[in-house]
């Protein structure tokens, strides 16, 4: 095996052998080739070859298992599709959505929910049209699926809507935060979807057990009553090598496109 194209050489061997990953020749829970094999392949120094395992560790593509050697990260991407916030909610209420549509898949989720009084952060804030002195509630969840964190999913309130209500609380609802603000008078009718994607946060990387080197998707969704007053911002973290996100629309029909003229 001969390495090609410019760049480090650990860089051009970490090259190769994600290629052979991204291609199925090497396939989950395959055992990468050896170190010593990978010296003599590539005409380079153990620490050259260490280097370029390290990238792949870092990308989240290569677990290492030492001293049996590196293997190619087993996981399932979870497909994460935003349109489904406002489903109907399932007729188990000891699940909300995403646990149980991931019982429905044969797969073992579980959550931790915390609930916190904060200061708005400051896209938050914005999009409430808060102050940053204001407090907000924060619903903060961290969702396993496998006993693996797949996404953080933090709801923030005003503290003046919700005080008092379950969304106080730390455990599921039942039917649904978003029940609990219509019953609070603050239905919500329509929401703004924003999806960034960026390197994640210290607090992000420790809550999801983020590798180095890997990328989150950010969705947040502000929900606005009928009349325009945001009530709900929500902030899901979704790690970029445990996700496929996935928007299903709709094409409008005559008499909507008319409607809208």
């Amino acid at each position: 095996m001969t390495s090609r194209g410019a760049g480090p050489i650990y860089q051009r061997i970490a090259d190769d052998l994600r290629a052979r990953i991204q291609s199925g020749e090497l396939g989950a829970g395959a055992k990468l080739p050896t170190e010593q094999a990978l010296t003599t392949d590539f005409g380079v120094t153990r620490a050259t070859v260490r280097q370029a395992m390290q990238v792949l560790v870092n990308e989240g593509l290569v677990v290492s298992e030492r001293p049996r050697g590196h293997f190619v990260r087993q996981i399932e991407r979870l497909t994460y599709r935003p349109q489904k916030e406002w489903r109907d909610r399932p007729a188990h209420p000891e699940l909300d959505q995403f646990m149980d549509e991931q019982v429905e898949l044969g797969r073992k989720p579980s959550q931790t929910i915390a609930v916190e009084l904060a200061a708005p952060p400051t896209d938050v804030a914005a999009r409430l049209g808060l102050a940053g002195t204001d407090t907000v509630v924060v619903r903060k969840r961290v969702r396993y699926l496998d006993g693996t964190p797949f996404n953080t999913n933090d709801s923030y309130f005003p503290l003046e809507l919700v005080q008092g209500s379950e969304i106080m609380h730390p455990a599921d609802i039942g039917r649904g935060a978003n029940q609990v603000l219509a019953e609070l008078g603050a239905e919500q009718t329509h929401a703004v979807d924003e999806i960034e994607v960026r390197m994640p946060t210290p607090d992000e990387a420790s809550r999801l057990e983020i590798g180095l080197g890997v990328p989150v998707a950010m969705h947040r969704v502000t929900g606005y009553t009928d009349d325009g007053r945001p009530v709900r911002v929500v902030r899901n973290v979704l790690p970029g090598d445990r996700h496929l996100i996935a928007f299903e629309r709709t094409r409008p029909t005559k008499t909507e496109k008319d409607d809208k003229q």
